[in-house]
């Protein structure tokens, strides 16, 4: 079987997961827009999917679209026999790797132990890790963070990682304690790069953090060309086409909102409030004269027919 890694271009191009944000219906817009090289899902609990109870909802978490293609799982949680459990499944779910995330810094999931918590448990951490590599022959990655609460801890940290010969691994430049509240450590590069070649040098490296666009990501790769690819997280707020090098015009940008609100109500409209979509208003209203007052008309809108309707008005 070959390993999509070791596929993909250099430097490739990934949209990072983000919870909320990067569901089946936001890759479509995205595709539409100019697809990533790589996709990834939403983070998915692996107690759910290893639940009876929890699995119809962890399998619409993981639910692919024709145009996801090529996808990775994202997985996170603190039970070595669920990650087994669950990463057993996803080859037969279409999804071309897995990757473990022991990075994301929501409280309630540090709280369980998951996410970024695993930097403060290494020895579960490898555990989970190693049952994952051992349930699948799909490519099993890790995204984290440098550490807890300090950038030198990943030295340490990292190098714990590494040692388990990942076969890609996301370092978002910045610790737990840090959030996003800080700039990226972009000067911590050089030293990662040597970290990886010295101790498992086939491990794809991807850099995440304050990463805007295709062009910034290919200056960072002039700078540092052992980088392997770069993941855009924050960036796709600013410009839904930060994948390629077009610049959207304000019509472009109404048009993917309208794909939006269609996908969403096609695949959503009997399952999940209306609320939730509003938060992506603000990626395709915006930097253009008006933007704010008609996204203050579409936030008090409460379903798809009046957003539409908000947006004829306006456009007329």
């Amino acid at each position: 079987m070959s390993n999509i890694w070791n596929t993909l271009p250099k430097p490739f191009l990934i949209l990072a997961p983000m919870e909320g944000v990067t569901d089946i219906i936001f890759r479509q817009v995205i595709a539409h827009a100019g697809r990533p090289d790589l996709f990834f899902t939403e983070f998915t609990n692996v107690s759910s999917y290893a639940s009876d109870k929890g699995r119809a909802n962890a399998l619409e978490r993981l639910e692919i679209a024709p145009t996801d293609h090529p996808i990775i799982a994202q997985i996170w949680g603190k039970d070595p026999a669920h990650f087994a459990k669950t990463t057993s499944a996803l080859k037969h779910l279409g999804f071309a790797g897995v990757d473990l995330n022991f990075g994301c810094p929501d409280k309630n999931v540090n709280k369980t132990g998951g996410g970024a918590a695993m930097i403060r448990t290494p020895d579960l951490a490898i555990a989970c890790l190693k049952n994952a590599q051992n349930s699948t022959d799909l490519p099993v990655s890790v995204k984290t963070r440098l550490g807890w609460s300090a950038p030198a801890e990943y030295q340490i940290w990292l190098k714990t990682l590494l040692e388990q010969s990942p076969a890609a691994l996301t370092v978002h430049l910045r610790t737990r304690k840090e959030m996003s509240k800080v700039p990226a450590h972009h000067e911590l590069i050089p030293d990662i790069i040597k970290l990886r070649d010295q101790i498992s040098p086939d491990t794809k490296l991807i850099v995440n953090g304050d990463i805007k666009d295709k062009a910034h990501a290919l200056a960072l790769h002039t700078k540092y060309p052992e980088v392997d690819g770069f993941m855009i997280g924050r960036g796709v707020f600013q410009n839904p086409y930060c994948f390629t090098d077009h610049q959207p015009t304000r019509e472009e940008l109404m048009e993917l909102l309208k794909m939006h609100l269609n996908l969403y109500e096609k695949t959503h409209s009997r399952v999940l409030p209306y609320e939730p979509l509003k938060h992506f208003f603000k990626i395709y209203i915006n930097n253009f004269p008006g933007a704010a007052d008609l996204r203050a008309k579409l936030m008090d809108t409460h379903s798809v027919p009046e957003a539409r309707k908000v947006l004829d008005l306006w456009y007329n």
